[in-house]
């Protein structure tokens, strides 16, 4: 590495070399590294080539998840979640012990109960987790699909944003193969309650079960609300929504 000390201060690549400003100080640097044909096709290479399949495979997973999760992830995610995503599905992917390196599935790890278990309790929105944010207690029917809560008193067993007068809750249920890439989803009821002391008894119940190959993802979602002149809108662009993985079967 040189420090450039000429007139004309440049930045970008010209031929082999590199210049660059760092701490206000322009500096200049020979491009290096092995070439990418090399690392295609060098057998010294091989495990490089292997773990990139399998890092493109994780994170291929974990967008074909984002996404067939649609709008419940739009409104509920935190900055990091793409990356926090892939070393989840990285995970999983190492609990497939029947393919060779380099070709490990995610859904075949997921097949297993550890796997289906790294997913269960993940938050999208690290920014508000379920764990911090409700404090009430609730039930999940796998035959059916319903969340139920007894006596759920908003004011005291939520942890809501300041200047939030009403939340949401909905659950969904979604199918997904990820194998195939196919996926099928359905949602309850959107149910909307003033954030008050008075208790209530709320099931979300999904219109449907989708089944198949692949697994059944169950999410939960809060979601929070000022009401101003009788219209409600979102805290913050959603900043303290919740989705969670309840379970996976």
């Amino acid at each position: 590495m040189a420090k450039a000390n000429g007139f004309l201060k440049i930045e970008g690549t010209i031929d082999d070399l590199t210049f660059y400003k760092k701490d206000g100080k322009n500096f200049v640097r020979r491009k290096g590294g092995v070439s990418r044909e090399r690392i295609l096709n060098d057998p010294s290479f091989v495990r490089t080539r292997e773990n990139g399949a399998e890092f493109a495979h994780s994170a291929n997973a974990g967008k074909l998840l984002r996404f067939a999760l649609g709008t419940l992830v739009f409104k509920a995610k935190d900055s990091k979640l793409a990356s926090r995503m892939l070393q989840t599905m990285s995970k999983i992917k190492n609990l497939d012990t029947t393919s060779l390196r380099g070709q490990r599935r995610v859904g075949l790890g997921i097949a297993t109960t550890e796997g289906k278990q790294i997913l269960k309790g993940f938050d999208f929105n690290l920014n508000a987790p379920l764990k911090s944010v409700l404090f009430a207690p609730f039930t999940f029917d796998s035959l059916t699909g319903s969340i139920s809560f007894d006596t759920f008193i908003p004011a005291e067993q939520l942890q809501f944003p300041q200047g939030a007068t009403h939340f949401s809750m909905q659950s969904a249920v979604l199918h997904l193969d990820f194998e195939t890439e196919e996926a099928e989803i359905a949602y309850s009821a959107l149910v909307n309650l003033p954030i008050s002391h008075v208790p209530n008894s709320t099931v979300l119940t999904p219109s449907s079960l989708p089944a198949g190959n692949g697994v059944q993802l169950f999410v939960l979602m809060f979601s929070f609300y000022q009401e101003v002149n009788g219209v409600q809108y979102s805290l913050k662009n959603e900043t303290f929504n919740v989705l969670t993985v309840i379970e996976v079967l």
